[in-house]
């Protein structure tokens, strides 16, 4: 029986390549992994000029249209043990991955920005809310209040946003760049493993027959001396 098999990956970690120092595990973080992973499968398929995806992120919902050549490339979402609520990061790398160019069917309905006016209400997606959360609009609001109300707070809570240089204002910048940085090359960058200095080895070593008989003899040596005291 076969288990499970990879056919790409992309992780969170990855973005400082693309220009993404901080924040890795925020909305906006989750939209940029959704979108590298995208990319990089469509490229290792040989896809990604045909289906280049959403390019303008306008926050609206987006769907992948049929090319004249290959089909696009569908996948479904498994969201394992996570909560589904509305705004949850895992739609954001759903949202990153859609627009990357792939086919994984959805509905707008736990995107931010969702709303429901209740029983026999309108119900719609405030693109202007999702566009914020993808660019870290949620962030730099905070960032903002956390500046004017606890200054100390601030500096050492966005301490690497501020060592890059970047503020509530640069935030969307950023992101732009990333998401170019991510469709310009979004294959993998693999690392050199060295080997260990020593080879680690949690076997006991099996010892001769001569070795052990020496370790019974000092055995009986020590506990007949034990009995003579």
């Amino acid at each position: 029986m076969a288990g499970d098999i990879v056919v790409c990956a992309a992780y969170a970690h990855e973005l400082p390549r693309y220009g993404l120092k901080a924040g890795l595990s925020n909305y906006a973080a989750a939209y940029c992994t959704g979108l590298l992973c995208a990319r990089r499968m469509l490229q290792k398929f040989g896809m990604d000029k045909e289906y280049e995806g959403n390019s303008e992120v306008t926050g609206e919902d987006y769907n992948v249209e049929q090319g004249e050549g290959r089909a696009p490339f569908k996948a479904l979402l498994d969201v394992g043990l996570v909560r589904t609520t509305t705004g949850n990061r895992v739609f954001g790398a759903l949202k990153g991955a859609c627009d990357g160019g792939m086919e994984i069917p959805h509905s707008d309905k736990r995107f931010p920005g969702y709303m429901n006016d209740g029983k026999g209400g309108s119900a719609s997606l405030d693109a202007e809310v999702h566009r914020k959360y993808i660019f870290g609009g949620h962030v730099g609001e905070y960032m903002e209040m956390l500046e004017e109300e606890e200054p100390e707070k601030y500096q050492s809570h966005f301490a690497k946003f501020l060592a890059e240089g970047v503020d509530a204002s640069g935030l969307e910048d950023m992101y732009k760049a990333v998401h170019a940085a991510i469709r310009a090359d979004p294959s993998p960058k693999l690392t050199e493993k060295k080997p260990p200095a020593e080879k680690r080895s949690w076997k006991m070593k099996k010892l001769t027959y001569e070795e052990r008989k020496a370790n019974l003899v000092k055995r009986l040596e020590a506990f007949n001396k034990g009995d003579e005291e």
